[in-house]
């Protein structure tokens, strides 16, 4: 699982250098034909992740925890302008959150879930690993949509 979670950072770090080149505005613009924006899809991952950890296998009742999570979750989109405030806490809650899943995990918190299916695909999780796994490929997925949306700025 180590090599999970780094490479899980080591794309968040990714994500954060992409982050860097830009400026707010271009961090908030939503191009034609695109319905969110680059910051978006970089507080969607950061969100989601920890929904999916801690939410969704019932370790806890509700996402108040995570912040930014109305703005961010599944099924949102962008409807104010982000702040530099904002986006440097996102990065921070980028790698902190991981590394609080990893500490987690590391302490058994997620020895027992309770088994979901995701919501776009229907296939039940039956384990963190899988989640962690599951998070590869989703971070990943938005990282390749900011790609496409810094090409159209």
């Amino acid at each position: 699982m180590n090599q999970v979670f780094e490479f899980i950072i080591n794309s968040r770090k990714a994500f954060i250098k992409l982050i860097d080149g830009l400026t707010i505005e271009q961090l908030n613009k939503i191009p034609d034909g695109y319905n969110n924006n680059i910051i978006w899809n970089f507080g969607h991952v950061v969100v989601s992740t920890q929904t999916l950890c801690y939410v969704r296998t019932g370790i806890l009742e509700d996402a108040s925890t995570v912040k930014y999570n109305e703005f961010y979750k599944k099924d949102t989109r962008p409807t104010y302008k982000v702040t530099e405030q904002e986006v440097a806490e996102l990065k921070s809650l980028a790698l902190e959150s991981i590394e609080k899943i990893k500490e987690d995990f590391a302490n058994g918190v997620f020895a027992s879930i309770t088994p979901f299916p995701t919501a776009t695909y229907g296939v039940e999780m039956k384990s963190i690993e899988e989640i962690l796994i599951t998070t590869i490929g989703h971070d990943n997925l938005h990282y390749g949509y900011a790609l496409a949306l810094k090409k159209n700025l």
